[in-house]
């Protein structure tokens, strides 16, 4: 089981990260609550990971907090959702959010989240309930954003949103409430989110 990775930061085009740790090329999927405080590219990046073993495939996740897997893992054992649909969700609201939903049996919050729909909310907070006992009490959390400003960032921004779940139509939507002035790929697709659970 590979649980950490410490290493240079090769490429970051959400969802997925590219990380050279001694010359071996790790690619790992990340939700955004991480894209939203990683370094530039070049620079060292330390991340916990977590190894999803299936028949066709080996997915590698990656999280910049153990409290962002940990949730990861938990969400997991939610009936009906899978990584894409845990990594969805982490990346719509972040964890201190996902616990206030559940504290506050909040679903209508929850079904904003691409491929949540009103069952599998429901579900989530009765199952996850007893389980967010081990988080503590809901902290106030800020994210910093490193992202540079590059050509094309809103087509990146498009481009990752439909891979977190949205629907090209509900993307287009999204992006034309973005203040245009904002260039970084993880700046927009935060207010593209943003946007989308305060709707």
């Amino acid at each position: 089981m590979i649980g950490f990775l410490r290493g240079k930061l090769i490429s970051k085009q959400p969802p997925q990260l590219l990380v050279d740790v001694s010359g071996i090329g790790y690619e790992l999927d990340a939700p955004m609550s991480t894209f939203y405080n990683l370094p530039a590219t070049g620079v060292d990046v330390s991340l916990f990971t977590h190894l999803v073993v299936r028949e066709d495939a080996h997915s590698l996740f990656g999280f910049m907090t153990e409290r962002e897997r940990r949730m990861f893992r938990e969400l997991l054992k939610i009936t009906g959702v899978g990584p894409k649909l845990a990594l969805s969700i982490l990346s719509g609201i972040n964890v201190d959010e996902l616990l206030m939903c559940v504290t506050t049996n909040d679903a209508d919050t929850l079904v904003r989240v691409p491929g949540v729909g009103r069952k599998t909310a429901e579900r989530l907070l009765i199952e996850m309930r007893d389980r967010v006992k081990g988080f503590g009490e809901v902290s106030a959390v800020t994210t910093a954003v490193n992202g540079n400003a590059v050509q094309g960032s809103h087509n990146e921004a498009f481009s990752a949103l439909v891979a977190l779940g949205y629907k090209p139509a509900e993307v287009t939507k999204l992006l034309s409430k973005v203040d245009p002035a904002i260039q970084s790929v993880e700046d927009i697709i935060r207010h593209a989110l943003k946007s989308a659970i305060q709707k």
